[in-house]
């Protein structure tokens, strides 16, 4: 079934053969094999090293760049590595035809493509290749025949299959696959378990003198060995579904077991997860879903399925094999909090398999510590926080009218958690409980991942504040720090949310909605809430938080060759507090600055604005704002082993909707934004581990909104590494 053959194509006076023989093709690759063996990156005497490469065209509707894939040697690239290539005029003559091939496969059937070596500025020890290509005239489909010689496929496709094939287009073996393609993906859904690609095959016929081609699609017999007869396709039906681990049997019929060692899952739990069904008609898509949904289930290490013909009749077994029940991991890790040092490990425990449906349940500790300087009137030093969290994650849907055949076709969780954190600065002790329940569920088919807050409450309690941060900050007669005041007040914040996340591997889009304290505002204005001497509703004596907030991020990759890209970056985001609220929660509030942000700036050291920062000890406080802007433009290329290289350009900044005392030149307002958009450059270093990454990037400011004058507000003109030079260490990569 995997092995797909090229299309073919024939001529009344001469046909072409585009589909290379197995013959050819392992002749090919054996001595393209001995050609790279037999080249160790360094040169011989006689030998001239290859500089360059250049691919153009004689046509200006041909992309030449995009055929370069199809060049087999080089510069500067051996074997996936870096190193000096000496010139091969047999390489050369291979490239020729890997491009001449290409171009007849777009249709280009007379096309032919010539090597020029010539030495590289004029060194004889250097060479430079340039290839041409001359693609001529294209060819165009004229008429399209099928040749479906079983009656119930032809009757098949006739009444459920549009083709993409149609007169007047390109010819291009690319769409015949295409097509081969999705012929066969219909049929292997709709019961045809044996049929694959080998029984489709088209023929090209031209006429000489014409651009003209008439295309057939040749549908075979089905044919079970060479000495069998051609019958039509068999067709099958699901029968009995097994279930078994380590010899233990479960079957759909009896649900009885061969031996007394359990299943790992629940029957339902096993039904629920399999999309394929006893009495259907066999479905290759269906099978691929059935992996996919137990893969995803923690309980299982992994799953095999297998078929037994029984007539037309498929039984199938599904062996399942369960994974370790339960996992204790402890982490160390280090803090750093602008130059203050400090220390912190957390410890979880998770059992994958509480209720036997591949229910995680999670718990973990955290405890970390941190000594605090510069600070002066208060009697500790040291701030200190723990927190414990506890999370159950169902792998399904746990809601009432839910279908079965919704909770069959989407692959979904359910999350209940609860957390609990501490923390004790020298300036407050701050406590925190959290709740929540969402769902998850994702459509691989569409690269879409989409998260739905049902319920996530906040609740934040002061029960202490140093009598000399209320003196110097909270209580002081100089002070209107309104955003400062609201954040050390009891806050309780409940929330509705919706996620969307599209990733295709090229583009990918992020958005979020969120929105809090709607139905508490409903309900208090039946007067069933009190009002505090601000004039908030309150639950419990405590004011909750109304806002909403919207949020989007897009990313473009723009390959530029095989070991380089550029990615373009853009995020909005607005957050408006409103009714009961006139500040956003400083958890909800945004900030710039950092490693995914303008990294010519250290986290929340940015904005908001042209407001700059004058005093450290609260301007965590009040650089954050309720509007952020970032754009950012990044070329990533390989370098050697696991290293990248990066050079970047970030832009962007926050705003307050509201203007602000304590943010003087924080409001946003239309007429100021691009003196307020804050610019920076820098390089970076990725190593790329497959599964995550580590960076660093070193990020220099070039515009600097928090300055009027022209020297300070443009460094990029007078940098000073002193000031503007801004390092950056992260998991992960910036978008």
């Amino acid at each position: 079934m995997d092995n797909q053959k090229s299309p073919q194509t024939t001529s009344r006076a001469t046909r072409l053969h585009h589909a290379i023989s197995v013959r050819d093709a392992v002749c090919g690759l054996f001595m393209l094999l001995l050609l790279v063996s037999c080249s160790t990156g360094k040169l011989l005497p006689g030998e001239t090293e290859l500089k360059r490469v250049n691919i153009l065209s004689t046509d200006e509707n041909v992309d030449a760049a995009a055929l370069r894939p199809y060049v087999i040697q080089r510069p500067g690239m051996q074997g996936g590595k870096k190193r000096k290539v000496a010139y091969d005029s047999t390489k050369t003559a291979l490239s020729c035809r890997d491009l001449t091939q290409a171009l007849n496969n777009e249709g280009f059937l007379h096309a032919d493509v010539t090597a020029e070596a010539t030495p590289y500025k004029g060194k004889k020890t250097k060479t430079e290749v340039t290839y041409t290509l001359h693609p001529r005239e294209r060819y165009t489909v004229s008429s399209i025949k099928r040749d479906i010689r079983d009656r119930a496929i032809d009757s098949l496709l006739t009444a459920s299959y549009k083709s993409e094939l149609a007169a007047g287009k390109p010819f291009s073996v690319a769409a015949l696959n295409r097509e081969r393609d999705a012929i066969t993906h219909l049929l292997q859904d709709r019961g045809y378990y044996k049929f694959n690609k080998d029984f489709v095959k088209f023929y090209a016929d031209t006429i000489a003198g014409s651009t003209n081609v008439d295309v057939t699609l040749l549908l075979t017999l089905y044919r079970a060995n060479s000495r069998s007869p051609e019958t039509e396709h068999p067709v099958y039906t699901l029968g009995k579904i097994t279930y078994h681990n380590a010899g233990q049997r479960l079957t759909t019929e009896t649900d009885t077991l061969s031996d007394e060692r359990p299943l790992p899952l629940r029957p339902s739990v096993l039904d629920e997860n399999t999309s394929i069904e006893s009495g259907r008609l066999y479905s290759a898509s269906a099978l691929q879903r059935t992996y996919q949904r137990f893969a995803r289930l923690n309980a299982l290490r992994y799953t095999n399925v297998s078929m037994t013909e029984r007539g037309d009749t498929l039984d199938c077994d599904i062996a399942i094999a369960p994974n370790k029940p339960n996992t204790i991991s402890i982490q160390p890790e280090g803090t750093n909090t602008s130059g203050d040092f400090g220390a912190a490990v957390s410890l979880t425990y998770e059992n994958r398999n509480l209720f036997r449906g591949s229910e995680t349940l999670s718990l973990s500790l955290r405890g970390s510590y941190e000594a605090i300087t510069g600070l002066e009137g208060y009697n500790n030093q040291d701030y200190i926080e723990y927190g414990v969290e506890a999370r159950l994650q169902f792998p399904r849907f746990l809601a009432p009218f839910v279908s079965r055949f919704f909770k069959r076709m989407i692959l979904s969780t359910s999350e209940l958690s609860v957390a609990y954190n501490s923390q004790d600065r020298p300036e407050f002790h701050r406590r925190m409980f959290s709740a929540a329940w969402r769902y998850k569920w994702a459509e691989p088919r569409h690269h879409t991942n989409y998260t739905f807050d049902l319920l996530d409450l906040n609740y934040v309690f002061m029960p202490w504040i140093s009598e000399t941060f209320k003196k110097d900050y909270l209580d002081s007669e100089t002070s209107n720090n309104v955003i400062l005041r609201y954040n050390y007040e009891d806050l309780f914040i409940m929330k509705m949310g919706f996620g969307l996340n599209y990733n295709n591997g090229i583009n990918a889009l992020k958005l979020n909605f969120e929105t809090s304290g709607n139905l508490l505002q409903l309900i208090s204005r039946s007067g069933t809430f009190s009002k505090n001497a601000e004039g908030q509703y309150t639950l419990f004596n405590i004011a909750f938080a109304q806002y909403v907030k919207f949020d989007i991020d897009a990313t473009h990759r723009i390959t530029l060759s095989p070991h380089s890209e550029l990615f373009l970056h853009g995020g909005l985001g607005v957050a408006y507090p409103y009714g009961n609220s006139s500040v956003l929660p400083f958890e909800k509030r945004y900030f710039s600055g950092g490693a995914n942000s303008v990294r010519g700036w250290s986290v929340r050291e940015l904005g908001p604005g042209s407001y700059k920062g004058t005093d450290g000890r609260i301007d965590f406080i009040n650089q954050t704002g309720d509007i952020r802007l970032d754009l950012n433009l990044e070329y990533r290329a390989f370098l050697f082993w696991k290293l990248y290289g990066a050079a970047f350009v970030d832009a962007g900044n926050i705003w307050t909707i509201r203007d602000y005392e304590s943010q003087p030149g924080g409001q946003f307002r239309f007429k100021n934004i691009l003196r307020d958009m804050a610019v920076a450059y820098g390089l970076g270093v990725r190593l790329n581990f497959s599964y995550f990454f580590l960076r660093l990037d070193a990020g220099m400011k070039a515009v600097n909104p928090a300055y009027t004058t022209s020297r300070e507000h443009y460094p990029v003109i007078h940098p000073r590494l002193s000031r503007d030079l801004t390092f950056h260490f992260a998991v992960g990569l910036p978008f």
